[in-house]
């Protein structure tokens, strides 16, 4: 298959050349089919990241194929016309890992895959097996440092380095990648995660989800809306924002801790009662998965990520800035990306109440065209480097540069 040269190679930085869909229409020439692996698809950020792509792939003149255990985003991938192939994808263990490989190894033979594209750990060893007994080109994502405290779990995370190319969804990923596994920095590629301009953007929400949504979590409409999202998780940091509540000493404002907590009872009745114990049991409310963000964003007066580990990219920040609201972020993982200190955040250490507190002081105590100053910064800062458009031609870029090879 014949490129457009520049669509080959990565410029100084690793960062992956933009564009690439133009290689998928060529006269003559079969469509390019890529397969993407991952556990299933419920919710988070590679299964959002793995169907935008295969709709970017489908518009681009391919096929695109996914194959995971299945899950309610399935229904997106209905609704495009693009193929779902559902296998127990999500199981780590070998023996099934290993039965995976030769289902895989059979879809590849099939629909004559191309690339096998893995966005997660245990489907990536099936998938790079089935790669290697067929010559499918095999090419992996990054979407999480995957931390390792031993050799076992270092090798296991080393099928994720193995890729013809490796995308890290930050600079932050990226160096740990380089750091930590034996994997050639020419072979990685930098293609952010992202937000969708369709979705999150203040003029798209209308009055009436707004009302919804403060009345289905009994909002009065006289206080401070201070933010939260994030699955009900200690690593998410939300006994940190209690008790940063607690030092802050206001009654007159609202903290909504948003995320389900994935049968985490026992977490949310701890905060329930640290809330209780602090005197907060009328300002921090817990609710459950929240399906309207971008109205969610709309009501708060400022977006907080109390993260106590490092987030691989820290899409919660990126949306609440496209929504136009300040924000305070951790100063852990990929938050020197994402954010400008000083102009549209307040950056503060992780497991840091005191801090914490006094950066919600700062932004509450702001006027409305202060805040709205800040988030018109924030907007056009994350609009120039995070959409979904961007990051769909940066990856159908990486995908031509293996189509090319």
């Amino acid at each position: 298959m014949i490129l457009d040269p520049h669509l080959t190679t990565a410029d100084a930085t690793g960062n992956a050349p933009t564009g690439g869909s133009a290689a998928f229409r060529q006269p003559g020439r079969r469509p390019p089919v890529i397969l993407q692996v991952l556990p299933n698809l419920v919710t988070g950020g590679a299964e959002r990241g793995c169907i935008d792509v295969a709709l970017a792939l489908a518009e681009a003149g391919a096929t695109p194929l996914v194959a995971s255990e299945g899950g309610p985003m399935v229904r997106e991938l209905d609704r495009a016309g693009v193929a779902h192939i559902t296998l127990p994808l999500k199981s780590k263990n070998p023996l099934v890992i290993r039965k995976n490989a030769g289902r895989l190894e059979q879809i590849i033979r099939d629909f004559g895959v191309d690339i096998v594209h893995a966005r997660s750990r245990a489907p990536a060893w099936s998938a790079w097996m089935a790669a290697q007994r067929t010559g499918a080109r095999y090419m992996t994502t990054f979407h999480a440092p995957y931390n390792f405290s031993n050799g076992l779990k270092r090798w296991y995370n080393s099928v994720m380095a193995r890729g013809e190319r490796v995308i890290a969804i930050s600079g932050f990923i990226r160096d740990h990648v380089l750091k930590n596994y034996d994997v050639d920095p020419a072979a990685v590629r930098l293609v952010h995660r992202c937000y969708d301009p369709a979705i999150f953007a203040p003029e798209r929400v209308t009055t009436a989800r707004l009302i919804q949504l403060a009345t289905q979590w009994r909002l009065p409409e006289d206080r401070p809306v201070i933010l939260l999202p994030g699955r009900l998780t200690r690593w998410k940091g939300q006994t940190v924002m209690i008790d940063a509540l607690a030092k802050l000493g206001r009654k007159d404002v609202v903290c909504l801790l948003v995320g389900s907590d994935q049968g985490r009872s026992g977490y949310r009745q701890e905060l329930e009662e640290r809330a209780r114990r602090a005197g907060l049991a009328g300002v921090v409310h817990i609710t459950d998965h929240c399906s309207d963000m971008a109205a969610a964003y709309m009501l708060s007066t400022v977006v907080v990520s109390a993260s106590r580990e490092p987030e691989a990219f820290g899409r919660v920040i990126v949306e609440a800035q496209a929504m136009g609201k300040p924000v305070i972020v951790t100063a852990i993982g990929a938050w020197q990306e994402t954010v400008l200190p000083g102009e549209t955040a307040w950056v503060v250490p992780p497991d840091d109440a005191d801090a914490l507190a006094k950066a919600l002081d700062e932004a509450l105590s702001m006027t409305a065209g202060q805040r709205a100053a800040i988030g018109a910064h924030a907007q056009a800062f994350v609009a120039e480097r995070y959409t979904k458009q961007r990051m769909c031609a940066d990856t159908l870029a990486v995908y031509a540069e293996l189509l090319a090879a």
